[in-house]
């Protein structure tokens, strides 16, 4: 559902289950589920989030904020840059003698382009198996504000600043993406079929709210 508040937007799911009152939720990635008493009509769903519109926006924004690109990168021998969890030197990671800084810059994101979708396609082929699915299209694209994403046919981006991540965090994403194409919505059904496979994915949601402004260019 999704409902328009001064001059923004708010957009949620809404569960329903045997409980006595609304409430709403917001996980680390900005994601709202409204937990909603069964029978409860949209009129009464909406109504509860606007109510609290303005506290949704303060903690949506402050997500975003947490997102932010930082501002300084030092693109030499000795700066250091993350790949696969680990911080390592520029020169580890790619050929910079000679370089100028947008010549490094734009190198490194070759690097990581590159690192992304060879990470991607050897750990998809692990989840695919076990969750008994396959996508139809994967591609490796730059995106400020998902870390993935599932189109309705079946066509999973992910964003090359994964390769910046640990290789679990890196399989979190890949399993969201691929529970995707059997629920594609964020509903209970999703949740479980993601838990199956990854009990702790909470903490890989958390790593990536807290740490995901440091994986970037």
């Amino acid at each position: 559902m999704k409902i328009e508040f001064g001059q923004e937007s708010i957009e949620f799911h809404v569960e329903y289950g045997p409980r006595k009152k609304i409430s709403i939720h917001i996980d680390p990635t900005g994601l709202i589920t409204v937990k909603a008493p069964n029978n409860t009509i949209d009129e009464v769903v909406i109504s509860a989030v606007k109510q609290q519109g303005e506290k949704i926006l303060n903690q949506l924004h402050a997500i975003a904020k947490s997102r932010e690109t930082p501002k300084v990168r030092e693109y030499e021998d000795q700066g250091k840059f993350l790949h696969l969890g680990k911080y390592h030197f520029l020169q580890e990671l790619i050929e910079t003698k000679e370089l100028t800084e947008e010549e490094l810059k734009r190198d490194l994101k070759k690097f990581y382009f590159s690192s992304c979708k060879k990470v991607v396609g050897e750990r998809i082929q692990i989840y695919q198996k076990q969750l008994k699915v396959k996508p139809k299209t994967i591609e490796i694209v730059e995106s400020r504000t998902k870390w993935g994403s599932c189109s309705s046919d079946k066509h999973l981006t992910f964003n090359y600043r994964l390769a910046m991540a640990p290789i679990e965090v890196i399989d979190y994403v890949i399993i969201h993406e691929l529970c995707h194409l059997t629920h594609m919505n964020h509903d209970r059904s999703f949740w479980r079929r993601v838990g199956s496979v990854m009990p702790d994915y909470k903490a890989k949601e958390e790593f990536l709210a807290r740490y995901g402004q440091a994986m970037t260019l």
